[in-house]
Formats: structure tokens, C-alpha cells, sequence
């Protein structure tokens, strides 16, 4: 996101290497999945010291955010003014007390997709659990009923069908990124693709 919710200056508000575009391509790997609210239950675990678990009617009686964004798909299209509603990150976060040694997260979602991102990504007031997308429910091809939105990296890291936040004191590649994308992502710097050295060396077995 551009603005003063992140510090980054409005101009220039689009990323090297992107496309402007109105329409909001469907990119995913695999099904999409088809989730059932009353069976969807979210996790935060892992380097934390109250981990928890909530299911959709805990959810839909949390307190809700807007945030308008620009987001940025690391396939070279931006689009501008996004309005995202849902569920502000930073509670869920501090309601887990992240041990002080955390400083990863691997964000968990549905059916087995997962990504990984540092925890000053995530700690952040723009960052959502979005169920709105410009004033309608998200679809299950944008990532419905509920997805990840970390704005000011590139959208793979917007989980879709998100279920849990798994906190690390260690990095730990997910999906894409053990398949070659860059371990953090940011538009700005043009953080497309991962190095192979450290794709070799996270990538197998966690401890």
C-alpha cells in the first residue's frame, strides 16, 4: 500500500516492472477449494505464548477494518484502490504474545498451500483477514470466505483461504517459494525470484 499507513511515499505509486489494470486477475495453483464457514477454524500457534483457535461465528463477531490498497501481483499487474474489509491482523497477533525470539510467520491456508513471511511483514496495521473485496464478499477464486492481505508485498503473500499463522523463531520457505519466488517479495525492490542457494538450503525437512 502507498500512503501514510506504511510511510511510503504516494509517488511513484507504481512498483518497477508493473502494469496498471482494471480488471483483478484470478491467479492460483491447483482447485479452488470449496470451504464450508461452520467447518473453517483459524489457528495462531507455534513461537507464541497463548496460542488459540477460533471458528467463523468467533470471526464474524470480531472488529472490522477498510483499508483502501494497491496491490501488486508478482505476474507485473498493479491495481490501484483496492477497498478490503475484514479483520485487522495486529489483534490476533497480540492476543498470541509472540515469544521474543519470533520473527517469522508461515501463514497456513487451505488445502495444504502455505507462505512465508518476516513478522514485521505481518505486524502491520494495513494487513487483514479480508472477507470484502469493494464492498462484495470475496469469491472462492479471489479467496472466499476469508484471505490474507499484506498489501505492500507482491500477492502471492495474500494467502488465500487462509487458515492459521504458525509463528518461527526460523525462516521456513513456503509453497512458492521453495518453487523459486523470493522469500520476501517486495514490490519495490523487485523481489521476483528467490536465490537457488536459499531455496537448497530451506528447502526439506522442518525441524
Amino acid at each position: 500500500m502507498t500512503g501514510p499507513i506504511d510511510g511510503r511515499p504516494r509517488e511513484p505509486r507504481l512498483p518497477p516492472g508493473q502494469i496498471i489494470t482494471r480488471k483483478w486477475p484470478i491467479l492460483h495453483y491447483g482447485n479452488v477449494p470449496r470451504i464450508d464457514p461452520s467447518q473453517w477454524r483459524f489457528r495462531v500457534f507455534g513461537a507464541v505464548e497463548a496460542p488459540y483457535e477460533f471458528d467463523w461465528a468467533e470471526f464474524a463477531a470480531m472488529e472490522r477494518r477498510e483499508v483502501t490498497a494497491d496491490i501488486h501481483c508478482v505476474t507485473r499487474w498493479s491495481r490501484y484502490d483496492n477497498r478490503f474489509s475484514g479483520v485487522p491482523v495486529q489483534p490476533l497477533l497480540a492476543r498470541a504474545r509472540p515469544t521474543a525470539a519470533a520473527r517469522f510467520v508461515l501463514v497456513h491456508a487451505a488445502p495444504d498451500f502455505t507462505t512465508n513471511l518476516p513478522l514485521s511483514d505481518l505486524d502491520r496495521p494495513a494487513n487483514l483477514l479480508a472477507t470484502h473485496h469493494d464492498g462484495e464478499p470475496l469469491t472462492p477464486e479471489h479467496g472466499g470466505p476469508v484471505r490474507l492481505t499484506v498489501p505492500h508485498l507482491y500477492f502471492w503473500k495474500s494467502a488465500k483461504w487462509v487458515t492459521g499463522f504458525e509463528l518461527l523463531e526460523e525462516d521456513y520457505p513456503g509453497f512458492w517459494e521453495q518453487n523459486g519466488y523470493h522469500e520476501r517479495g517486495d514490490p519495490w525492490g523487485e523481489e521476483r525470484y528467490g536465490s537457488d542457494d536459499y531455496i537448497r538450503m530451506r528447502r526439506g525437512p522442518r525441524r
